[in-house]
């Protein structure tokens, strides 16, 4: 997400047959993160995100073909409100919101509601952005990129990985920390290398790392699947 001027751009992923191939990688482990769901309470959210972030780049294909001439203006700019809609609004809520479902205690569910209130007012500034216009998307090399008009793009861009990043990191279960964990260090060395497109790109690995949440469905039996915390006491 490139912020310049009070614009809040958003580069990704390379060519269409990228999103293709990774689209698609990750809705099969979106798929297999849902068949291993099993018994667990309240894990049905967090099983699901896989299957929606391989979607969301499938979405993107489309995006691509717009500027490209493929598909009409208007299937394309479709698409690019789909595809957005996805990464502004729907996920700095579903993600804090998929994490505290999953927590066993009152407690634990307690601390993820701040993230929750807080992806909640990200996503509702950036939805009041999109309708407020412009919202364009550019064909560019290797990219593309999209820009909405937010003020204090900057500020947002750290709240949004903030809500997302934080609800996974703060979780008491081993592969929900570490997919926020990946997730963290991604945001660091892409900034490090690609300052203004970092969060955008984040958005794709984020995808990729989604492994780690069909690692904890497929490996951790529902019957124990204990968090972190409570497993340290036990020992």
């Amino acid at each position: 997400m490139a912020v310049n001027t009070g614009q809040y751009g958003r580069n990704m992923c390379f060519s269409p047959q990228a999103d293709v191939a990774g689209g698609l990688l990750v809705t099969a482990i979106g798929v297999d993160s849902w068949r291993h769901v099993g018994r667990r309470r309240g894990g049905r959210m967090l099983a699901a995100l896989p299957l929606l972030l391989g979607v969301h780049q499938l979405i993107e294909v489309v995006v691509w073909w717009g500027p490209q001439g493929r598909v009409s203006p208007q299937t394309g700019r479709t698409a690019m409100w789909l595809y957005l809609l996805i990464a502004f609004v729907i996920l700095p809520v579903y993600v804090p919101l998929a994490v505290l479902m999953l927590e066993p205690s009152r407690r634990r569910k307690l601390q993820m509601v701040p993230f929750v209130v807080l992806g909640a007012v990200v996503a509702a500034v950036l939805l009041v952005a999109m309708i407020g216009g412009p919202v364009t998307v550019a064909l560019r090399p290797w990219h593309l990129a999209y820009s909405i008009h937010v003020a204090a793009g900057g500020l947002v861009v750290g709240l949004y990985v903030v809500a997302i990043c934080g609800a996974l990191l703060f979780s008491g279960y081993r592969h929900v920390a570490m997919f926020g964990l990946a997730n963290l260090v991604a945001v660091a060395l892409i900034a490090w290398v690609l300052i203004d497109g970092f969060a955008s790109l984040w958005c794709g690995y984020a995808a990729l790392s989604a492994a780690a949440i069909a690692f904890h469905m497929r490996y951790t039996h529902p019957d124990g699947d204990v968090p972190l915390q409570l497993r340290w006491r036990r020992t």
